[in-house]
């Protein structure tokens, strides 16, 4: 089965002047990014037939990111080139009192379109990933996202969504944000959440009262991932914890894109017509699995660099 991942394609430029805001830094790290991004070259580095659905300027960085892509084997005939519009940028640094100093300079990511969406052939898609909050932001990604999950539903393709919030995009709107992922949660047949993410979504103030509440509210099958704690399995109406593997951490960025490329990757290799069928002992395998591909990315510095180092071998 072959998969679709839609959402951002961006560049991250990250300040290695440690300590100090954007303003005071001179030094910047240059890496490709974007969540939807990460998971497609998990997905592929693992060995999995993937494409992604994003848009880019038409500049260095957009070749950069495609050319990126294509390195690790992913389809890029839906990475589409904006002659109009910057490749999207998103500056971070940490300071000293824990704070991010952020800037996004959104650009052509933004303006992927209902009509780039309807260009794409569907025929051999088994299984498409939402994975992008730049998703849920104003512009035609917006309408092009709900767009692409009402086709989802009509031709009855396997629906994965990570809501991946940010603060800093939605610190004065995450009412909106809240709402929007609701509308996929109900209708996905597996979604991804960290502890936080569980709690913010469903208003409530613990873990168990979060977990509760997706059990009672959503039909697919979900993890909630609780780092060094394992994963939460949400199946059927009851909740497992799936322990972690254990690893001295260098950097954990893309571990969760890494977790959920690896979910999809297993899901592609099973029969269609029986994927919403699988048994607990099977989902619980799976996520094992992907435990471990969250865990391997952990031990590099970046989430590509990571992803060179990633391959199905490591489920054995």
């Amino acid at each position: 089965m072959k998969i679709l991942c839609i959402g951002e394609a961006l560049i991250d430029m990250i300040c290695t002047d440690k300590g100090m805001s954007l303003s005071e830094g001179s030094n910047f790290l240059k890496k490709t990014g974007g969540a939807p991004t990460n998971v497609a070259a998990a997905i592929a580095a693992l060995g999995g037939k993937v494409e992604l659905a994003a848009k880019v300027g038409k500049d260095p960085f957009g070749h950069q990111l495609i050319e990126t892509m294509r390195s690790f084997g992913v389809g890029i005939q839906a990475m589409l080139e904006d002659p109009n519009h910057f490749t999207t940028f998103a500056f971070v640094s940490l300071m000293n009192n824990g704070e991010r100093d952020f800037v996004f300079n959104r650009g052509a990511d933004a303006q992927l379109s209902i009509d780039d969406i309807d260009s794409i052939n569907l025929n051999n898609i088994s299984i498409i990933h939402f994975g992008s909050a730049t998703g849920f932001l104003p512009g035609p990604l917006q309408a092009a996202y709900l767009h692409l999950l009402q086709k989802a539903l009509h031709h009855n393709i396997f629906i994965s969504f990570d809501p991946n919030y940010r603060h800093l995009l939605f610190k004065n709107n995450t009412d909106s944000f809240v709402s929007q992922s609701w509308h996929f949660l109900r209708n996905c047949n597996f979604f991804k959440v960290s502890d936080e993410e569980a709690m913010l979504l469903t208003n409530t103030p613990t873990l168990e009262a979060a977990t509760t509440v997706l059990l009672d509210e959503t039909r697919g099958v979900f993890a909630i991932t609780l780092g060094k704690d394992g994963t939460l399995l949400g199946f059927n109406g009851q909740q497992y914890i799936i322990p972690s593997i254990p690893v001295n951490p260098v950097d954990t960025t893309g571990a969760g894109d890494a977790f959920v490329g690896a979910v999809l990757y297993q899901l592609s290799k099973l029969d269609p017509v029986t994927i919403n069928e699988l048994s607990l002992e099977m989902w619980s395998h799976m996520v094992t699995n992907a435990n471990k591909a969250g865990a391997r990315t952990c031990e590099y510095m970046g989430a590509m660099e990571a992803f060179k180092h990633l391959n199905n071998q490591i489920f054995n």
